[in-house]
């Protein structure tokens, strides 16, 4: 706690000092252009406390947060808190199925290409791990979205529910059928360095001591990949895995930019191009909690994971 506690100090203070040194203006980003009389401009600068010095700016807002208050969303004109809590379990199902979809089968692909190198599968999926390592997320999405949606017509264009439709009217089937093309697209992007790691870890096993020593007493090859191999590349590849909690977040806000998808990515981008503060820097806040909990899950998982430490535990 006394980490995360720094942590968090840390990253607002720096989020902060980039918002106020950023040359948006969020008055200027409120009116888009319309023109105010001196004095209405004097009241909005007042209520976006854009009048007030920066220490004045950081002592408030602290003040606010040691009492558990995020603020007011400038944007949507409701607590922040309010509006991270609905923007951010609309991306959760999203990031989690994701996360679980690419964690698996990067996984198995890794095996794969590690006990079968040099051979063409070997090649084939260390080539489709390359570009999807070397192309942008958003270009990914929409290079899927002009293929399955424009061409092929199986997906809708995004959005999370129909154009002219309630949220409340839109049922469980209709959600989850257009959640499934962005959720593909995320989890194509996190399949290529869990699957690039699983590989070199399996190559460096079969070239390990224990493992010629397995193979002279007549076990065959993939009895030991299956048996032992598994078992030594789990462990680092589920900690890569916990670790990329950070870039399934950034990845959400593209992909949820392009199928204008309605979650907490779409929130971010509209508050920083808005200026909106409170709403950005309680965004920011989440995202460096929600991380520091992946990191956390991974230093858990390993008492389940390595039987050694488990004993160690018990000691």
């Amino acid at each position: 706690m006394l980490r995360l506690t720094i942590l968090l100090i840390v990253i607002a203070l720096i989020s902060f000092l980039m918002i106020h040194f950023s040359p948006i203006d969020p008055v200027s980003s409120y009116l888009e252009g319309i023109a105010v009389s001196p004095e209405k401009m004097i009241i909005l600068q007042r209520y976006w406390g854009v009048n007030l010095t920066l220490n004045e700016r950081i002592i408030n807002w602290i003040t606010s947060l040691l009492q558990f208050d995020l603020g007011i969303s400038l944007i949507y004109r409701r607590p922040v808190i309010d509006v991270i809590r609905e923007k951010f379990t609309a991306s959760l199902i999203l990031m989690t199925v994701s996360w679980l979809i690419s964690g698996i089968v990067g996984f198995i692909l890794g095996i794969i290409a590690g006990a079968k190198r040099g051979s063409l599968t070997d090649k084939l999926i260390k080539t489709y791990c390359y570009i999807l390592q070397s192309s942008p997320s958003f270009w990914i999405a929409l290079i899927l979205m002009i293929i399955f949606s424009v061409y092929l017509k199986l997906f809708p264009f995004g959005l999370a529910v129909p154009v002219g439709v309630i949220a409340n009217e839109v049922t469980i089937w209709e959600w989850l059928y257009r959640l499934i093309l962005p959720t593909i697209t995320l989890s194509i992007i996190g399949i290529a360095s869990i699957a690039l790691y699983t590989r070199d870890r399996i190559i460096n096993i079969e070239n390990s001591d224990y493992f010629l020593f397995a193979k002279a007493r007549g076990e065959s090859r993939r009895y030991i990949i299956l048996k032992h191999g598994i078992r030594n590349v789990l462990l680092p590849a589920l900690t890569l895995q916990f670790l990329s909690f950070n870039e399934l977040f950034g990845g959400t806000i593209l992909i949820e930019q392009v199928f204008s998808y309605p979650g907490i990515g779409q929130a971010t981008v509209a508050a920083g191009l808005k200026s909106d503060v409170s709403l950005l820097l309680g965004i920011v806040l989440i995202s460096t909690i929600f991380v520091f909990v992946g990191n956390m899950l991974a230093d858990i998982s390993y008492k389940y994971v390595d039987v050694r430490m488990r004993d160690d535990n018990n000691d």
